[in-house]
């Protein structure tokens, strides 16, 4: 592995971690409440659909090729985490039981949501790259670098989640609950400090 790659993988990895972009963070929280440790596998194909699509607007903004208000993406960022904890409440009936396909709407949600997320990693990268004769290897390293970060985020909480429910006997529903109504006031918090407003 180059050390450019492994820099750049790294600097991915511990950008997903900033707490300064907590809102990342708290997004896959939110995408994966509905889970636990069994659905892991379901868990990673969300994720890897995150990634698919941030990874897309990633590179398009880096190149220039897509251009976007600063101002909205800081606004519809938070707007996707709210969404997405919207939905867990809907799915809050029978959470208990309800078993979770590996590909599923939620996937293309997270895609979509990923999207907008690109464009919020962008600015970062592209303080980053300068004039970079090696972009596209920087580009690859950093979108595996947060995949890794995020794959880590999310068995965080699903070992976090397991021990509750197991140790502590918590239902899965309320559990969902916790997690995703945490997620939506503090999502609704980053949508009023937003510029918009």
């Amino acid at each position: 592995m180059s050390s450019v790659f492994q820099t750049y993988m790294e600097l991915g990895f511990h950008h997903i971690f900033d707490f300064g972009a907590y809102d990342h963070m708290l997004f896959l929280l939110a995408l994966s409440a509905i889970y636990t440790l069994s659905d892991w596998r379901k868990v990673i194909a969300l994720v890897t659909s995150f990634t698919i699509g941030h990874s897309i607007t990633l590179a398009l903004s880096t190149f220039n090729i897509l251009k976007f208000d600063t101002a909205l993406i800081e606004f519809l960022i938070p707007v996707t985490i709210l969404i997405t904890c919207i939905t867990n409440f809907f799915k809050l009936k029978g959470a208990a039981t309800k078993q979770h396909p590996i590909w599923s709407l939620h996937n293309l949600m997270a895609i979509f949501f990923g999207l907008i997320h690109g464009m919020g990693f962008s600015n970062f990268l592209r303080s980053l790259l300068g004039r970079s004769s090696h972009v596209w290897e920087q580009l690859l390293a950093f979108n595996i670098g947060i995949e890794l970060g995020q794959l880590l985020i999310v068995t965080i909480l699903l070992v976090i989640g397991y021990l509750v429910m197991n140790l502590f006997h918590a239902k899965k529903r309320d559990w969902i609950m916790v997690l995703s109504s945490m997620a939506a006031g503090i999502a609704l918090i980053l949508i009023m400090e937003t510029s918009i407003f």
